[in-house]
């Protein structure tokens, strides 16, 4: 046997080896995914209910009153496939801590103490984050939509035609489910910031300085990633502008914490010395 042809002997035990941990991994997230899934099946008309709650909350912005808040369907297996996406997102979002668990079990053995303490932050900040972003979407955001889409109506009085909105279940989920995951996305934005300041990728003053061009940005995301009316592409801009200046605050102070960090380590070191 050939010294490569030993080196690739020795080192194909250690492959197989993580990729069983790999194969475990997946079971454990498909599985939690799975179950989350069956949950929120099982309660997937109680989970839309309470999704139309800011519809109702806009019609009471509205003064609208004197109806009952009415969504249709317009195909047999509409409302059937709607529960279905409700489940796949509600448990998708119930499973995400066994999926993170997971991934920092796969990755953890391969990081030394500190980066594992430093991974840690960011693990828990993600969830957080993103829960932000969605009661944004959940308390002001999507009745606020829904109230500029409701002043649309026309009551039909002095001969003109009556105008009334009557939503389809499945295009109102996915309005709310396309804003939270916009939101939810663009939450996320201090911690991949950080993350890219922690590695020395880019600095604090860097981002400052591409401020004005993350502006077009924030603007153009917010129009691919929301429906095609201006209150949700400025509402989302505008928080996206918001976590980016948070992003570059958080940056100088990891700065400032990295360079108290390296002062104390050289001083220490002209003492030892």
């Amino acid at each position: 046997m050939t010294r490569s042809e030993a080196d690739i002997e020795s080192s194909s035990a250690p492959l197989i080896e993580h990729l069983i941990e790999l194969r475990r991994r997946l079971i454990w997230s498909i599985a939690g995914f799975f179950c989350a899934f069956l949950v929120c099946f099982f309660f997937a008309k109680g989970i839309f209910n309470f999704l139309v709650v800011p519809y109702q909350t806009a019609t009471l912005w509205a003064g609208i009153t004197d109806r009952q808040v009415e969504l249709i369907y317009t195909a047999p297996q509409e409302f059937f496939f709607t529960q279905i996406k409700i489940a796949a997102f509600g448990g998708l979002f119930l499973a995400f801590p066994i999926i993170a668990t997971q991934i920092y079990k796969f990755v953890a053995p391969g990081l030394y103490r500190d980066e594992r303490s430093a991974f840690l932050p960011f693990l828990v900040a993600t969830p957080v984050l993103f829960l932000l972003g969605a009661a944004l979407v959940y308390y002001f955001f999507t009745p606020m939509v829904m109230w500029f889409f409701l002043s649309m109506e026309q009551s039909g009085t002095g001969g003109q035609a009556a105008i009334q909105l009557l939503p389809r279940v499945s295009e109102y989920l996915s309005l709310i489910m396309t804003l939270i995951f916009a939101f939810g996305l663009v939450f996320q934005l201090p911690v991949v910031a950080t993350l890219l300041v922690r590695a020395g990728i880019v600095t604090a003053q860097g981002l400052a300085e591409k401020r004005k061009y993350m502006i077009v940005i924030a603007f153009v995301v917010a129009a691919v990633l929301t429906p095609p009316d201006p209150m949700s592409q400025i509402g989302l801009a505008i928080p996206t502008i918001l976590l980016y200046e948070v992003s570059i605050l958080t940056g100088r102070w990891i700065e400032r914490n990295r360079a108290r960090q390296q002062a104390a380590a050289e001083a220490q070191a002209q003492q030892d010395g």
